[in-house]
C-alpha cells in the first residue's frame, strides 16, 4: 500500500519546513510526498529545490486558489490513499504513520481524531463514530486527519474549484450522502492542525455559511426542509428546559428529564 501525502503551500516557508520535516522523518516510509506551491516568493521554492530528491513531485507556479492546488495534487498522486497535510500542520511524532497505517484498508474514507492548536492552546477534537446529515450540515472531519482512497476521487470527482472555502466539505457530504462512500472512524490521534487557515478566520465565516447554503439548497432541498423542522423543535426543547415550572415538575417526579 502506498500513501500520497499532499501539501499545499503559499508564502509560508516556516510552515512548509515544519510540515516537510514531519513528513520526511517518518519511520514508515511507504508514501510519496507531493508539494503544490502557488508561486511563493518567500524562499519556499528554494527549499523545495533543496529537497528535490526526497519529494516525489513538486511545482511552484500560480494557481486559482487552494482547491486548484489540491486538485493538482490529486491528479499527480498514485497512492492507494490520499492525505492532505497543509503547510504548517504536522504529524505528532516520527512513528505516526507507522502507528495508524494498519487501519488504511477497505474503506473509501477513513478519519481519525485530531489535535487542534488554537492561539497556542492544544485540544483534542473527537470526531463522531457515525455520520449524520445533521452533523455534516455544519461540520466535517478536517483533511489533516482524513485519508481518502484515490479510487474515490476517480469515482466521485475532484474538488469544486468554483467554491473558495468549502469545496472539501462539499466533496465529503456528496461522497457520503449521494455516492454512499464507505467510511470508518478510528478513535486515535496522529496529527496536529493549526487553526489559523483561511476557513478559520472570523471574516470568512459569512462566506462559509453562504457557500454551504448554496450547496445544500442545490443538492439536498428536501433534507433542508426536514432539518429546519428539527432545529425548530430543538429550540422549543431548549426553551422548555429553562422553564421553572418544567424543572419543578421534573424535581417532583411528575415529568421525566429530557
Amino acid at each position: 500500500m502506498l500513501i500520497s501525502i499532499i501539501t499545499v503551500n503559499y508564502n509560508n516557508l516556516s510552515g512548509l519546513i515544519r510540515t516537510g520535516e514531519s513528513v520526511l522523518n517518518q519511520s514508515w516510509q511507504e508514501f510519496e510526498f507531493i508539494v503544490i506551491d502557488g508561486g511563493s516568493t518567500d524562499g519556499s521554492k528554494e527549499y523545495l529545490e533543496s529537497q528535490d530528491e526526497k519529494i516525489k513531485y513538486w511545482v511552484s507556479e500560480p494557481d486559482n486558489g487552494i482547491y486548484s492546488a489540491m486538485n493538482k495534487g490529486i491528479w499527480e498522486a498514485s497512492g492507494d490513499y490520499l492525505f492532505f497535510l497543509n503547510s504548517g500542520d504536522h504529524f505528532n511524532d516520527e512513528d505516526s504513520l507507522n502507528a495508524i497505517q494498519k487501519h488504511l484498508k477497505q474503506f473509501e474514507v477513513i478519519y481519525f481524531n485530531i489535535n487542534i492548536v488554537n492561539n497556542g492552546v492544544s485540544q483534542i477534537l473527537e470526531n463522531p463514530k457515525t455520520m449524520s446529515f445533521e452533523y455534516l450540515y455544519n461540520n466535517l472531519p478536517c483533511h489533516q486527519c482524513t485519508f481518502i482512497q484515490k479510487k474515490a476521487f476517480d469515482r466521485i470527482g475532484s474538488y469544486d474549484e468554483g467554491l473558495k472555502i468549502v469545496a472539501d466539505w462539499k466533496w465529503l457530504i456528496l461522497a457520503l450522502l449521494k455516492h454512499n462512500a464507505s467510511y470508518l472512524h478510528v478513535n486515535d490521534v496522529f496529527s496536529t492542525f493549526y487553526n489559523d487557515g483561511v476557513s478559520s478566520l472570523e471574516e470568512n465565516q459569512h462566506l462559509i455559511q453562504s457557500e454551504r447554503e448554496k450547496v445544500l439548497n442545490s443538492e439536498f432541498p428536501i433534507f433542508m426542509n426536514d432539518l429546519k423542522t428539527i432545529y425548530k423543535l430543538k429550540r422549543v426543547i431548549r426553551n422548555l428546559r429553562k422553564s421553572k415550572k418544567i424543572n419543578l415538575l421534573i424535581r417532583l417526579g411528575l415529568l421525566d428529564k429530557f
